[in-house]
């Protein structure tokens, strides 16, 4: 049986729900023939449901070379996923941030040591309906207003935002509070994660947030730039002005540096007692090893060459661990 690549409209699920992967054959992003190893076992990863299409792709891949090897990928969001894997749930944890003080301290009193890996990197990308002919551009102080705390119940309408924009109601879509995206979004752009307005239309799914944005002509939202790439024609990004002028979200711009405040990497986190098992370690080296094939197929934003040197020596110190 092949596989069938799903569309990452399909990957982005509810809250803690699974994409279970049938090891079987099919295509790969890497090249050369489909073969098998003596490899077997299970993975279970969950988290992030901005990076759950990335690995999921790379699960898909590496079970086409290893079919005695059963990957799960879940998205139940950044803390979420992190509470599995500090319970001994997971084997690895998908990231949109780094892990916190607080779930390192859940980790230890479980005894797992997470071993950190950034696998991609991202623009987080502030998305507005196609309708909107008003806003091409905002400034991360006009982000604020919309989003702090102090805007909850008072800041209802673009004309508030800026008296040349019309009157139109605002509505507002997000990350949910257990995502590492809204922990990243409210910290670059309110100054402190966790920090926002709670009158939004919070989700875990992001194709939840594409399709409030589509639906409604005064709708702002964010989310993920593989989920943008996704969509494109379905919603149109804005500019963002982070005090250097307004730049589009764009893989260059993630590696030139300037995409501010609104680029970050992303990250995988393995389980030291899990990287010593064969199967786990292949798959992580799988991905490393087919980096630039899986983040250009997932559409996401390849390491630079500090990243790449970076992942070259944690890689090490997993293998002498």
């Amino acid at each position: 049986m092949l596989f069938t690549r799903p569309s990452f409209k399909a990957l982005a699920i509810a809250t803690a729900a699974t994409i279970g992967l049938a090891a079987c054959g099919g295509g790969s992003s890497s090249e050369g023939e489909s073969t098998d190893s003596d490899l077997s076992g299970s993975i279970i990863i969950d988290g992030s449901s901005t990076v759950a299409p990335l690995i999921t792709i790379a699960a898909e891949d590496f079970q086409t070379k290893n079919s005695g090897v059963r990957v799960t990928v879940g998205t139940s969001g950044t803390g979420g996923g992190f509470e599995k894997f500090c319970a001994g749930e997971t084997d690895i944890a998908n990231a949109s941030r780094e892990i916190k003080d607080s779930e390192k301290e859940a980790c230890a009193a479980k005894g797992i040591e997470p071993l950190e890996l950034i696998v991609a990197n991202d623009a987080l990308s502030v998305v507005v309906n196609n309708d909107n002919d008003w806003a091409t551009c905002l400034t991360v102080d006009q982000l604020k207003k919309m989003w702090e705390p102090t805007a909850e119940g008072k800041v209802s309408n673009w004309n508030q935002i800026d008296s040349s924009f019309p009157d139109q109601k605002l509505g507002l879509f997000g990350a949910g509070t257990d995502s590492g995206t809204f922990d990243y979004f409210t910290k670059a752009i309110n100054g402190e994660e966790g920090a926002s307005r709670t009158d939004y239309n919070p989700t875990e799914d992001d194709n939840v947030t594409v399709k409030g944005v589509q639906g409604d002509p005064g709708a702002i939202g964010y989310f993920g730039f593989s989920y943008l790439e996704e969509n494109a024609g379905s919603v149109k990004a804005l500019e963002i002005d982070g005090g250097k002028g307004c730049v589009a979200p764009s893989a260059e711009a993630v590696q030139d540096g300037s995409y501010v405040p609104l680029s970050r990497p992303l990250y995988i986190y393995v389980s030291k007692s899990a990287a010593a098992r064969p199967e786990v370690k292949a798959f992580v080296d799988y991905y490393f090893e087919n980096q630039d094939s899986i983040s250009e197929e997932a559409l996401f934003v390849p390491l630079d060459e500090a990243q790449r040197t970076k992942a070259a020596e944690e890689l090490a110190a997993i293998d002498n661990a």
